[in-house]
């Protein structure tokens, strides 16, 4: 992805998640925003069309955006700070699920579990190296093993978004165990 378009990436994940207010659209219920309206909105700060829009969604490696069937509504798939109900369907998760930080983060996590703060809901991942690539974000990675399989059987709801990061409420201190690997480059893993 060239640089111009993460940056117009960026700016639509900002819209779409966070702030539709930002260029003058709303969002409905469920996360969608009218297509015709969303290009308009943004053309007037950024050279943006359909067809560009289009290369966003179809090129984005961590699948951010679907169109509906006739491509007049967009949305994030996840990720969203404004309450939207993005139709998530109830599903059970494996045994382990993961979850990347900083390791800056890790005092707070250890005492308080993970909290979806901003955000409507706690994203994991279903794998140790998207956890590890999650983490690098945020300075030196830490990566948590949660105990989904339990959770879930304790009551707490687990959803799957379309590109496949796994969702939940909150996720108590007691379901995480520190993830340790001697090195980030080897294959060494031990709870």
């Amino acid at each position: 992805m060239s640089r111009n378009l993460e940056s117009i990436s960026k700016f639509l994940s900002l819209i779409l998640r966070h702030k539709p207010e930002t260029i003058g659209i709303k969002l409905d219920e469920h996360g969608w925003a009218n297509v015709d309206e969303l290009i308009a909105g943004i053309a007037k700060t950024h050279e943006f069309n359909m067809e560009t829009l289009e290369e966003i969604v179809r090129t984005d490696n961590k699948q951010r955006y679907s169109f509906n069937e006739d491509k007049t509504l967009i949305r994030a798939n996840q990720g969203h700070s404004i309450p939207v109900d993005v139709e998530l369907e109830k599903v059970i998760p494996p045994e382990y699920l993961y979850h990347g930080t900083g390791e800056k983060y890790r005092k707070s996590i250890d005492a308080e579990g993970l909290k979806s703060k901003s955000r409507l809901y706690v994203h994991l991942s279903g794998d140790i190296e998207t956890a590890i690539s999650v983490g690098k974000r945020h300075g030196k990675p830490i990566v948590y093993r949660v105990s989904s399989g339990m959770m879930q059987k304790d009551g707490y709801e687990f959803f799957r978004s379309v590109n496949g990061v796994w969702l939940t409420k909150d996720v108590p201190a007691e379901y995480l165990e520190v993830h340790i690997r001697k090195e980030f480059h080897t294959e060494e893993y031990s709870f």
